[in-house]
């Protein structure tokens, strides 16, 4: 395959491959793509001659994924060197997994460590536009602790209004999302993140199934790493789990490393919420200085006492475990990459190859290896 296409302000024909539109598979069309954004999908004998083309030979090309949720990469933790070095490092860990945009996780800590990552990121946002990073993430400090899973329980608060507008006041929209857990979250306070756009999300909670639904009936949009730090469904108490289910809108994130979740439980959940479940890596990397320490086991991360911290997940590995191990189709394990992180993130322009989307693309062979990566029409991959 050629790699021409580094430039936006060209036309690009990507042909001679099956097309994941993000609804079916289509084999005879091919993609016209200017400045960036997908023109049209066009037949074959309809390809201008004088364009540059990109040859799929046979490939899949499909709807490049999203992560939601992942904390830095190639040994660089973002709350820990809290540099534009860490966002870059973590935007070339995500193109290697598949991934062309992330919003970049702080977990729970001091709230002066907050407003430096909320700094940091809006500095390298005012200068960069080409990479994938398309705001933060702050899961905690507004947890309950005795869900605190890996988290530090030194940091582990419950909100004020006068807090959190510090924290959006100075994030000036670049906190994109937010995970807390409802029964520690006032009426007001989730207001606040809602009318500000903030997408918040259930997690590293002990609500009750009342609770929880009551959260969801406010404004809660979403769950955190679905089974992992939350209450569990039980027969007298359906708890966090069995609220999220049982919601008509709801969506939660689940990390499908076999660590964090059985297979078999992501194949129950999938049944129950089907378009509402999405996947995230919650992906950490390698650290042993700071306050968050993660040490490499087993394909996933723990803290040095052993406690489960992150995966080791890339968004392609997530993907291919949904198929080869939970019994998820083809199809259903891209949209939930690619397509239902894009919904619930509001990011109108991903998750589709369809006229007007944004050409981000991730072309995988017939065995669903990684092939090359395309942001915004421009190939990210060597």
């Amino acid at each position: 395959m050629r790699s021409a296409f580094i430039h936006d302000n060209n036309m690009q024909i990507f042909y001679n491959g099956t097309i994941f539109t993000g609804d079916r598979f289509i084999n005879d069309r091919a993609v016209v793509v200017n400045n960036g954004i997908i023109e049209a999908l066009i037949p074959f004998e309809t390809i201008p001659t004088d364009t540059d083309k990109y040859d799929l030979q046979g490939s899949f090309l499909v709807p490049a994924f999203i992560d939601l949720q992942l904390y830095g990469g190639n040994g660089l933790l973002f709350s820990q060197a809290l540099n534009e070095e860490a966002i870059l490092a973590t935007d070339a860990y995500c193109v290697s997994g598949g991934c062309t945009r992330f919003l970049l996780t702080l977990a729970t800590n001091s709230i002066d460590v907050f407003l430096q990552g909320i700094a940091v990121a809006k500095q390298f946002l005012q200068q960069q536009n080409n990479t994938g990073l398309l705001g933060l993430h702050l899961e905690g400090p507004y947890i309950n602790p005795v869900k605190r899973g890996a988290h530090l329980l030194e940091h582990i608060k419950q909100p004020t209004v006068d807090e959190v507008k510090l924290l959006l006041d100075k994030a000036e929209g670049i906190v994109k999302m937010m995970t807390l857990a409802p029964e520690q979250c006032s009426d007001e306070v989730l207001q606040l993140l809602i009318d500000r756009n903030v997408i918040v999300s259930a997690g590293h909670s002990n609500a009750t199934y009342q609770q929880a639904t009551a959260g969801f009936n406010k404004g809660i949009t979403t769950a955190t790493h679905l089974f992992n730090a939350m209450s569990p469904l039980q027969g007298r108490e359906p708890g966090m789990v069995g609220a999220i289910y049982d919601h008509a809108t709801a969506y939660s994130s689940i990390v499908c490393d076999g660590f964090h979740t059985s297979f078999e439980a992501v194949r129950i959940s999938k049944k129950m919420m089907e378009e509402r479940l999405f996947l995230i890596t919650d992906a950490v990397t390698e650290t042993t200085e700071g306050a968050y320490q993660h040490l490499l086991k087993h394909d996933r991360y723990v803290l040095p006492d052993g406690t489960l911290s992150g995966s080791a997940l890339t968004m392609l590995s997530a993907v291919n475990n949904c198929i080869q191990h939970a019994g998820i189709e083809f199809d259903e394990a891209l949209r939930m990459a690619s397509l239902y992180p894009a919904r619930v993130a509001n990011l109108l322009q991903l998750g589709k190859i369809e006229e007007g989307f944004a050409a981000d693309f991730t072309v995988l062979s017939k065995s669903k290896e990684l092939k090359a990566v395309f942001r915004s029409g421009r190939l990210l991959t060597k």
